[in-house]
C-alpha cells in the first residue's frame, strides 16, 4: 500500500514534499490526494487537527505532518544522510535556512490570506506591511550572504520553494533586489530537475 500525501497542487509545503520525493527516489511509494482544507467534510481535519497541509498517511494509518517532518521521515526512509545533513554544524545550517525559507512563506500567505477572507472589506495596510517587511528582511538577509550551492539540503529546498512561491502569488517583488539570490535559485533550479517538475501551474 503506497503512502498518501494530502495535497494541494499551488501549496509550497507540498512542493516541498513532492521534490524531496523524487529527489530521493520515493515518487514511486507514494500516491498523492488533493484535500480541501476549506471543507468540514474533507478527512484532512481527522488526519491532522490543524487541519492543514501537507499530511502525509502512513500504511497504518499514523499520520506525519508538517513538512519538515514529512522531509525528515522521507529521507530516513531513503537511507538517511541524503538532505538531511549528519554533519551537527551543516546538518542546523541547514535547518536555521529551512526556517527562513518557511518563515517567508508563512508571511506570504498570510498576505494572501488578508485580501482573499476580506473580500468585502479593504485588506489592512499596516497587517500587509508589517508582513511584507519580513520578507523584505530575509531576502536582505539572504542577499548579503547566499547560502551554499552544495549540498542540496533540507534548507536549500525550502528556500527554493519559498523563492518560486513569491514568484507565482507576487507578494513581493523580491528579484530587482537579489540579483545573486536570483542567480542561486538559477543554479538550484539547473541542478535539481524536480524544481521545474513541481513548478505550480
Amino acid at each position: 500500500m503506497p503512502l498518501t500525501l494530502r495535497s494541494s497542487p499551488s501549496s509550497p509545503f507540498a512542493r516541498k514534499v513532492r521534490m524531496a520525493a523524487i529527489m530521493l527516489g520515493l515518487t514511486d511509494r507514494i500516491k498523492i490526494e488533493t484535500a480541501v482544507t476549506t471543507d468540514p467534510n474533507d478527512t484532512i481535519r481527522r488526519q491532522n487537527p490543524l487541519g492543514k497541509i501537507p499530511a502525509l498517511v502512513l500504511d497504518d494509518g499514523t499520520v506525519m505532518y508538517d513538512s519538515r517532518v514529512i522531509l525528515e521521515y522521507l529521507d530516513a526512509l531513503a537511507g538517511g544522510g541524503k538532505i538531511f545533513p549528519v554533519d551537527t554544524g551543516t546538518r542546523f545550517k541547514a535547518l536555521v535556512l529551512a526556517a527562513l525559507g518557511d518563515g517567508i512563506v508563512d508571511a506570504g500567505l498570510l498576505v494572501i490570506y488578508e485580501k482573499r477572507y476580506r473580500p468585502e472589506e479593504t485588506p489592512y495596510k499596516p497587517w500587509l506591511d508589517y508582513q511584507r517587511d519580513k520578507i523584505k528582511r530575509a531576502i536582505e538577509h539572504l542577499e548579503s550572504s547566499p547560502p551554499a550551492s552544495d549540498p542540496v539540503t533540507v534548507g536549500s529546498i525550502s528556500l527554493a520553494c519559498a523563492l518560486g512561491h513569491l514568484d507565482f502569488r507576487k507578494q513581493v517583488d523580491w528579484r530587482p533586489m537579489a540579483p545573486a539570490l536570483v542567480e542561486w535559485l538559477d543554479d538550484f533550479a539547473a541542478k535539481v530537475p524536480a524544481y521545474g517538475e513541481t513548478m505550480p501551474g
